[in-house]
């Protein structure tokens, strides 16, 4: 195709795609749900489809690439960059927007602030991951393509059943007028020869299964992306305090913006302490000491709770350090799922249960990510983890697992 300006012509080839790429991306409906697999091809097709859609526009319209954090609006943003000659667009690295020979301007946005996204008049959007964008910014950018009467592709991994974009994605799967449903799963993207089957086949051995099933098959969990199961945090949920004397203790230690979080087990292998807090460091070390005494303790060493560990450990001598990386946080947290599809503990407090409620996976270029939605805390899931992995264990030994 090409586009015409004063006094030259501009002509553009599309970037190679594969044939279920295009078919999924390049079509009439205003309305397109993409489910997709991680690697699958769907961020390529959505920057081509984008950036056609500006190129071919009348001069000075709005375009906008929307994911759920900046900085992967900013991935997206350096990709297309990367992909256009230097002479037919200029950028702005502050604003994140790139802008063609004809003043059509892609903005590239963060749909963390949903009031923010109110106002424009907008063309053609893509929703990065939309699975993971807030149900909040999406009406906020259907807003903003009233005027225009504007296309939007909306793609993203799978994550669950309990968010706006599957039930959009079973709308339009279901032939509702002005919108169509696509899945581009790993199989797809092995077959068009742009993802290796062996890097299938080691995720699948490497991941748990659900894991797996979201970020290669695009087949959603019912718990959405919650690594532990609703059923087993409930069942798991005592509603009554047990007031037994804890055993074994699990610290995840914080300053002033998270929270230190104390859980300590008893025989019967119950939650029988539940304490947070906030405040200096000398304040949590004296009630640490005081908490915990001569019984067997994981204690998350990470950072700055390297030099906290080491001083617990001249006055308390049962006490360990836990260093949380990617992979020892991946194995710490299964061996949590586990205990809680097994039943192997019960809990009684409810802001315990609200952290394992709306823990969750995620994936990244590194591999997946174990932590709390964006805005929430860990803590007490982490301490919990650190508590059950010293429960397995026993005393000593445990640092060997990890390295």
């Amino acid at each position: 195709m090409s586009q015409t300006q004063p006094g030259r012509q501009i002509v553009y080839k599309r970037p190679w795609l594969y044939p279920k790429q295009l078919e999924a991306m390049f079509h009439e409906a205003r309305y397109g749900c993409i489910e997709a697999t991680t690697k699958s091809g769907k961020t390529v097709s959505g920057i081509c489809w984008l950036a056609e859609q500006a190129m071919l526009s009348k001069p000075g319209r709005n375009f906008w690439w929307v994911a759920p954090i900046f900085p992967q609006a900013d991935i997206a943003f350096r990709r297309m960059a990367r992909g256009i000659p230097q002479e037919f667009r200029t950028l702005n690295k502050t604003n994140l927007t790139i802008t063609f020979p004809n003043e059509a301007v892609i903005w590239f946005k963060s749909g963390d602030t949903p009031d923010a996204l109110y106002g424009e008049d907008v063309y053609a959007c893509v929703i990065d991951e939309a699975s993971r964008v807030k149900v909040e910014s999406w009406h906020a950018i259907r807003t903003t393509l009233t005027q225009t009467r504007g296309p939007v592709r909306m793609i993203g991994n799978v994550k669950g059943r309990r968010n706006w974009f599957y039930a959009l994605c079973r709308k339009a799967e279901a032939g509702e007028p002005g919108m169509k449903y696509f899945k581009l799963i790993a199989a797809d993207a092995v077959q068009a020869g742009v993802l290796s089957s062996d890097e299938v086949a080691d995720a699948k051995s490497k991941l748990p299964p659900e894991v797996f099933k979201e970020l290669y098959l695009a087949e959603p969990a019912d718990d959405g992306g919650n690594p532990f199961g609703m059923k087993a945090i409930e069942e798991c949920f005592l509603p009554v305090s047990p007031g037994t004397e804890p055993m074994i203790f699990g610290v995840d230690l914080a300053k002033s913006v998270d929270w230190t979080w104390v859980i300590g087990l008893d025989e019967e292998n119950r939650v029988s302490v539940s304490e947070r807090w906030q405040g200096p460091w000398d304040v949590t070390k004296n009630r640490l000491v005081e908490m915990i005494g001569n019984k067997p303790a994981l204690i998350d060493s990470t950072g700055v709770g390297d030099p906290i560990v080491e001083d617990l450990q001249k006055q308390l001598t049962e006490v360990e350090g836990f260093k949380f990386t990617a992979q020892s946080k991946q194995q710490i947290m299964e061996g949590l799922a586990a205990d809680l599809h097994q039943r192997a503990f019960r809990y009684s407090d409810p802001r315990l249960r609200a952290e394992l409620e709306c823990f969750e996976y995620e994936y990244t270029r590194t591999g997946v990510r174990y932590t709390a939605p964006q805005g929430y805390n860990d803590d007490g899931v982490c301490a919990l983890a650190l508590a059950r992995q010293k429960a397995r264990t026993g005393v000593g030994g445990i640092l060997s697992l990890y390295g």
